[in-house]
């Protein structure tokens, strides 16, 4: 089978760059595209500060929702506590890992009572810095979210606990030979040059872009095996070695980590 692409756009809240979401949710909206929004629900970062606080916020994530867009939870407030990079090992900061217990549940739970008060249902995880922990994922579980957007893996697989991960291993498309890649932007300091390569993308790999809700439905349960364990680490490390994390950080235009 050919390669297949679902797009993520990370740091959604209400003070985040508008003008040019707005272009962006024309292309997908014109293209026919099911992307996964990952919402901060207590934004306290001051670098997604970028605009005015949009009022009518969650009557448009409902929107979103009610188009079949897959609503994501990107952390609780986006603020980074501690100095861990989790299991990924991407990031050396993060809100999550290396937290207790008691206290990562409580974020969440603080999380997960925002989005139902909004009456809006958050389908996947998405931590801020691609950072989180075990323990994160037994919270996670506990409070049923039990799909995770991260990882370096070819195909999408289920861990032990039951929680299937989805991967996340791209900021912008390349072509690949095969495996699913999810393609992560973050849109605030784009440019009109940003905007238009990304049309331009949709456009040529259009016939690859699938969505969240169908790749659930062809992975069901598939069990994490030897070869993914092998996959992620081969590749994390290899991207490490040659500073492509370092650089896809620092140096994208259209994304970052």
């Amino acid at each position: 089978m050919p390669a297949e692409y679902i797009l993520r756009f990370d740091d959604i809240c209400p003070t985040m760059n508008w003008g040019m979401w707005e272009k962006i949710e024309k292309i997908l909206i014109r293209q026919e595209i099911d992307p996964i929004l990952a919402i901060v629900p207590d934004n306290q970062d001051e670098e997604l500060k970028v605009d005015e606080a949009h009022l009518g916020f969650w009557d448009t994530v409902r929107s979103w929702q009610d188009r079949g867009w897959t609503i994501g939870l990107h952390g609780y407030q986006h603020r980074y506590v501690t100095d861990q990079a989790g299991l990924i090992g991407i990031k050396h900061r993060s809100e999550f890992a290396g937290l207790a217990e008691h206290e990562q549940e409580s974020k969440l739970t603080k999380a997960l009572t925002l989005f139902r008060k909004e009456q809006v249902t958050p389908k996947v995880w998405v931590a801020p810095g691609h950072s989180f922990d075990s323990v994160t994922l037994r919270v996670l579980k506990k409070l049923k979210i039990d799909v995770v957007s991260d990882g370096y893996y070819l195909s999408p697989n289920t861990d032990p606990l039951g929680i299937t991960h989805v991967p996340q291993q791209l900021w912008r498309f390349r072509r690949m030979p095969l495996g699913l890649w999810t393609v992560c932007y973050h849109h605030n300091r784009w440019t009109r040059d940003d905007v238009d390569r990304f049309a331009a993308d949709v456009q040529r790999y259009k016939q690859q872009i699938t969505s969240l809700r169908r790749i659930l439905a062809a992975y069901h349960k598939r069990e994490r095996n030897l070869f993914d364990a092998v996959f992620s680490h081969t590749c994390l490390s290899a991207l490490q070695a040659r500073g492509m994390i370092r650089k896809s950080s620092v140096t994208s235009s259209t994304g970052s980590v």
